[in-house]
């Protein structure tokens, strides 16, 4: 048990207040003190840092002769956080099995545009629960990804690099080349560039599916068609 003194008024009668050893003590004791004590004040006050929204009233012990302060259960976990009013997202705002899922036709769209679309989905960046530490956005699948295009001289300039990890085992491809190998990596490639790096990035990068070809293995998931606003994604032959 740890007391607190507090002083009274006119006279210098002081009361202390003795405190449970939790946190937020189910009950305080008043008891008429005739000295007042400075070094406990501070380590019992540490320990009612968040203050109570919540109606106590006093009782006289005939016993004891001593006043206590006494508040319900029920009316403890009624009580008001004043500190904590930020929104911040619990598990069952962000379900797995809760998340919409989007399908786009890859075919003639530019591959930034429809990267950048993307990755704004799969984050939730277009929500207005987005919260940056969480999961919330949706799951994408793209289809036809042999088709997507670029512009520019883009087919022949932008190359592609990867590496063995021995000495020497550097490769080195162009668009061209890569797309006819495997296609789905261009729009992966630009995806994972735009997703936060580190264990929540790696996460949401599993929620794109990318597909060569218009067929796609998600049908049980009822996938909407993706909004696209950005009206230049759309390549103008």
């Amino acid at each position: 048990m740890a007391a607190m003194a507090v002083a009274g008024g006119g006279g210098g009668l002081g009361f202390s207040l003795n405190l449970s050893h939790h946190r937020r003590p189910s009950s305080i004791i008043i008891s008429p003190s005739s000295s007042l004590s400075s070094s406990s004040s501070s380590s019992s006050s540490r320990r009612l840092r968040k203050p109570f929204a919540v109606k106590m009233t006093a009782t006289l012990d005939e016993k004891t002769k001593s006043y206590s302060l006494r508040k319900s259960e029920e009316a403890f976990n009624k009580a008001k956080d004043i500190w904590n009013k930020t929104w911040y997202p619990k598990a069952v705002d962000h379900l797995m099995t809760e998340k919409p899922w989007y399908v786009v036709d890859a075919n003639d769209k530019i591959l930034g545009r429809l990267a950048s679309t993307i990755a704004v989905t799969i984050r939730g960046k277009n929500l207005g629960t987005y919260t940056p530490s969480q999961d919330m956005g949706a799951f994408v699948i793209v289809v036809n990804a042999e088709k997507v295009a670029v512009s520019g001289k883009k087919r022949t300039q932008k190359l592609y690099r990867r590496h063995s990890g021995r000495p020497g085992g550097m490769k080195v491809e162009t668009f061209n080349q890569l797309q006819q190998r495997i296609p789905e990596r261009i729009i992966e490639h630009a995806v994972r560039g735009m997703l936060p790096k580190g264990p929540l990035g790696r996460r949401l990068f599993h929620h794109l599916k990318v597909y060569k070809g218009p067929n796609h293995p998600h049908e049980a998931q009822q996938p909407k068609d993706l909004p696209l606003r950005d009206k230049r994604i759309q390549m103008e032959k």
